[in-house]
């Protein structure tokens, strides 16, 4: 993986371009990640009852189109300024929401729907990582 840090990458994802439509199956361009951010090399993930909700069109949050299928597992390929929480070849299991480690409900070992930090699974921050396929298919 060492030969991928700092460069983006291309990968296979599940993309939903808009709700109520069957998922796609594109090649997307990952970029390497920034401040704070983590870039996995997933090895295994599904498309859960949120995701579900999210596609049929009735998460209020829910921004198309979007990748879908943050249930999984992963290894580390490389990590933003600041990452000290995780390193390149770490195992890892991505979580619905970031965490910040710091409110009560992060501390909370019963829930992890951090109050701090609040990014929707389809929001323009996560659709931001397939720009280019986007642009692409839409002309």
């Amino acid at each position: 993986m060492a030969d991928t840090v700092g460069k983006p990458i291309q990968c296979k994802a599940a993309v939903a371009w808009e709700p109520k439509k069957p998922l796609v199956i594109e090649t997307v361009e990952v970029a390497p990640p920034k401040a704070g951010e983590v870039r996995l090399k997933v090895l295994a993930t599904g498309v859960c009852h949120t995701d579900a909700y999210t596609l049929d069109g009735f998460d209020p949050e829910g921004k198309f189109p979007c990748i879908l299928g943050h249930e999984g597992g992963g290894i580390v390929e490389s990590v933003g300024e600041g990452v000290t929480s995780v390193k390149p070849g770490d195992h890892v299991i991505p979580l619905y929401t970031p965490q910040c480690g710091e409110c009560k409900f992060c501390k909370n070992p019963k829930t992890n729907l951090c109050s701090k930090i609040s990014i929707p699974t389809c929001s323009p921050y996560h659709t931001q990582i397939f720009k280019d396929a986007a642009e692409k298919k839409n002309g």
